[in-house]
């Protein structure tokens, strides 16, 4: 009996018996980057979704609470848009972190999930410490920096833990730089410690986030 035809192969793709070897490679390397891209989590979105969430939402709560909006914007209007923004962020956090996991099996796989469930049990600590402190009866002037010094202290320990689990100096520094806000926000005292949350902690994010887009232009270029 003859043999048919070959079968034909999805549009875009090369029968690789033909190649030669210098073709061969770039159709190799062609389908790694596919492969690179499909894994990859942007970093730059990430950061900047943050950075933006903490600039306009300490901006929010700090004009708001110094009495600057109080003719037109209640406070509970800057609650709600930085309740959105931080939404918002998280979602894309997460996003980002599911599209990556989904390609991804083995020990890589579960660091990453194991990461991902301390910033949901490390805030879950956050809430319980500073209610249990609100009931204890904190003074009502120290509880927004209550809020937000441990916030950015949790936040500044996870990119520590990430810069150290994922070899990165960029998270490791935005860390650093994190604590150093959560201490100059409790020490700016209330309502300054919005504003420090939103020029210095979104600045960051928002400088942090152009580095890696730096970066990431860089390497294209590179490759």
């Amino acid at each position: 009996m003859e043999n048919g035809p070959p079968p034909e192969l999805p549009v875009g793709l090369t029968d690789p018996s033909h190649l030669s070897p210098a073709e061969t490679l770039a159709l190799i390397e062609a389908q790694r980057r596919v492969v690179a891209r499909s894994l990859y989590v942007d970093p730059a979105l990430i950061l900047g979704a943050w950075g933006l969430a903490w600039l306009v939402g300490g901006g929010a709560g700090y004009l708001a609470a110094d009495g600057w909006l109080a003719a037109g914007v209640p406070i509970w209007l800057a609650g709600v848009i930085s309740g959105v923004l931080f939404a918002a962020a998280t979602l894309v956090s997460f996003g980002e972190q599911a599209r990556r996991g989904r390609g991804v099996a083995g020990p890589s796989r579960r660091v990453a999930a194991v990461y991902g469930w301390s910033w949901l049990l490390a805030f879950a600590g956050v809430f319980a410490l500073n209610l249990a402190l609100e009931q204890r009866g904190l003074p009502t002037h120290l509880v927004p920096l209550l809020w937000t010094g441990t916030s950015l202290l949790a936040v500044g320990l996870l990119y520590l833990a990430g810069g150290m689990l994922w070899g990165s100096r960029l998270q490791y520094g935005l860390g650093l730089w994190v604590l150093a806000t959560g201490a100059g926000s409790v020490a700016a005292g209330f309502p300054g410690n919005f504003a420090v949350l939103s020029l210095a902690g979104g600045g960051g994010f928002l400088v942090a986030a152009a580095v890696a887009r730096a970066r990431d232009w860089h390497s294209e270029r590179a490759a």
